[in-house]
């Protein structure tokens, strides 16, 4: 696996035995599978953007923190230039860049997200986490599932959704869709 992903591996590892907890204890609180906790844990697996939320938010860390193990500083504002943000998960068929990395105590977690055209075709990966989310379609046409209801959206449309419910997207029409993602 790429170090990057057992490098976070770790922090969290560090962060559950700081706390005295089993992996099994954190996956119950956090209402993970525990095998793919472990797996995720172990380095095994790459987590989940929506597990990452959830886990920084559970330790009272910042995300970038646990992503990159450099402290986020800024306090005022931030600001991202276009191709700087930095990559948070690398699953294969997606990508999602952090455009707020560096700013401390964030009320919400902004990403870009782009599904490539490959997606289309296969099932949407479902995930859940806590929270809300927001998601606004830039280019592309994106199918989205949200508690087994599929809405498709084009450039311009948006939704808002309680994120405790099974959702996951993929792209539409042979093309890549990119999207702003709010995690709340």
């Amino acid at each position: 696996m790429k170090e990057d992903v057992k490098e976070i591996a770790a922090r969290v590892r560090v962060l559950r035995e700081i706390e005295e907890l089993t992996a099994d204890a954190l996956a119950k609180e956090l209402g993970f599978n525990t095998a793919e906790y472990i797996a995720w844990e172990s380095g095994e697996k790459d987590f989940s953007v929506g597990a990452l939320v959830e886990i920084a938010a559970r330790f009272k860390v910042d995300l970038s923190e646990l992503i990159s193990g450099k402290a986020s500083k800024l306090k005022t504002f931030c600001v991202t230039r276009c191709g700087e943000a930095p990559v948070v998960s690398r699953r294969p068929m997606y990508g999602y860049w952090n455009l707020a990395y560096n700013f401390h105590n964030k009320k919400a977690e902004p990403f870009l997200v782009e599904a490539s055209a490959e997606t289309e075709g296969k099932p949407i990966n479902i995930n859940t986490h806590p929270g809300h989310e927001f998601n606004y379609v830039l280019e592309g046409r994106l199918l989205i599932s949200i508690s087994g209801h599929e809405i498709e959206l084009n450039p311009g449309d948006c939704v808002y959704y309680n994120s405790t419910e099974p959702h996951g997207m993929k792209a539409l029409g042979g093309k890549a869709a990119r999207f702003l993602a709010f995690v709340f």
